[in-house]
């Protein structure tokens, strides 16, 4: 029976865009709610402020990671543009220039040659782009996956701390959507982690640290608005 390990590295793309996009839902809707509310706005204005920034931010999050990706797909793209027309025009030299990244790994040189030989024939782009370039099929470029994690999740995650907003009202407001979106980031960083099979404190604590320093400026900044126009 052949032993099989499972393996995270696959998910690296769509959790990186998903707990980005999360994150940045959580943090930024709430600083917003709380930046707001600590200038002593009206409530509906609040939520107005809030709801605002869930749809721009979700935009926002979508565009940005559909550029990034699509840029560093072009790169991915050209790579293999350029190691295409070098097999077209010296297969050799590629296939003595595998077998020599074979040896590095710790082949004999004469089976090295061999693994090249194999490899190349069956798929000779294939084999440079893995072990030459270090493009896989797991970790290539994926655009518009990775801009609709990232949408999703900040939608889902902007919407947290909205939803406690509508129900608080008052002197309240603030220090009950701030427990809450650090409980979230807590939840967000802790699953991340262990999705990840990273160390789950380490994770929680990460995203905490940022999401209550975040919190905290803009609740600065909302009652420094609040004094000057007082």
């Amino acid at each position: 029976m052949v032993h099989s390990e499972i393996h995270r590295s696959h998910r690296v793309g769509w959790l990186r865009a998903a707990v980005l996009g999360a994150n940045d839902g959580i943090v930024s809707t709430a600083s917003l709610i709380i930046g707001v509310a600590a200038a002593n706005t009206a409530h509906e204005d609040i939520l107005l402020a809030g709801a605002a920034g869930l749809v721009a931010g979700a935009m926002s999050m979508a565009a940005g990671e559909y550029v990034s990706v699509s840029s560093q797909l072009d790169t991915e793209n050209a790579d293999l543009a350029i190691e295409k027309k070098s097999l077209e025009q010296n297969f050799e030299s590629e296939k003595e220039e595998l077998a020599k990244i074979y040896e590095g790994r710790g082949l004999e040189p004469m089976l090295a040659k061999h693994v090249a030989e194999q490899l190349m024939a069956h798929d000779a782009l294939g084999a440079h782009a893995r072990d030459d370039i270090g493009i896989t099929e797991s970790i290539s470029a994926q655009p518009v996956q990775a801009a609709l994690s990232s949408a999703g999740a900040f939608t889902v995650g902007a919407a947290l701390p909205l939803v406690v907003a509508w129900f608080v009202q008052g002197k309240l407001l603030i220090p009950v959507v701030a427990a809450f979106s650090l409980m979230f980031l807590v939840i967000l960083g802790a699953t991340a982690a262990r999705v990840g099979g990273a160390s789950i404190i380490v994770g929680a604590i990460r995203v905490t640290f940022w999401g209550a320093l975040a919190m905290t400026l803009t609740a600065v900044v909302g009652r420094i608005f609040d004094v000057v126009t007082s």
